[in-house]
């Protein structure tokens, strides 16, 4: 894979192209610096693969606002709507103009409350025609009552939902529900007629981050 670095303002984007030509494009916001992508599946499937950083991911990844979870955390500030339009009117264009690859199908991939923007941004823009959301944050407020209001994006087409094991033992009674959110969830997408796969994983929240991914990305690029 080839390593390039864009940037636009205060995003910045760390792209790792294949040898072959780019057939698709997985955009991901990442919760950690050191979480590596699956260079030889990418190659494998030519796919692109273009972290994001720059974002709030307390406030940009968020739909609406809602109480924290950590007493030393902050708040949700819900800005995803404004963010989104950031994202697939500035981020996207500018990107692939910049690597050649306009028109390409794409992926919005994520960990945590980034794999609940993958799936909330399913719904709210066409931009998108496959998601991934690793041990996404499905247990936030009024989410489901927001999928169950909302249709898909016709244009989604796949999705992968995975959840650790133990995450439904969180010691907070809102994070504990991520598990029965993640299968309802998964549920819905299946009535829309999205080709969905939800996997338990063993361990935590954020246990063998690169290993979730890849099953994610196994899927979702198959």
């Amino acid at each position: 894979m080839e390593q390039h670095i864009l940037t636009m303002g205060n995003y910045r984007l760390a792209c790792q192209l294949p040898q072959q030509a780019v057939r698709q494009l997985v955009y991901f916001h990442s919760p950690v610096d050191d979480l590596t992508p699956p260079g030889d599946l990418l190659e494998q499937a030519g796919a692109a693969f273009l972290c994001i950083t720059g974002e709030d991911w307390n406030a940009d990844l968020t739909p609406w606002p809602a109480e924290r979870v950590f007493a030393r955390g902050g708040d949700f500030g819900g800005g995803a709507d404004r963010y989104l339009r950031v994202l697939t009117e500035e981020l996207l264009p500018f990107a692939e103009h910049s690597l050649h690859a306009e028109g390409l199908p794409r992926t919005l991939a994520g960990v945590s409350l980034s794999g609940l923007f993958a799936v909330y941004a399913a719904h709210r823009t066409d931009a998108f025609h496959k998601i991934c959301s690793v041990s996404g944050s499905l247990w936030y407020d009024g989410f489901l009552d927001f999928m169950a209001q909302n249709p898909v994006s016709p244009a989604v087409r796949r999705a992968y939902l995975s959840v650790g094991s133990r995450e439904k033992n969180a010691k907070n009674p809102r994070m504990r529900r991520v598990e029965d959110c993640t299968l309802r969830a998964a549920g819905r997408l299946r009535q829309q007629d999205v080709d969905t796969r939800m996997e338990i994983n063993p361990g935590g929240h954020y246990a063998d981050g690169a290993e979730r991914l890849r099953k994610g990305l196994t899927y979702i690029l198959a």
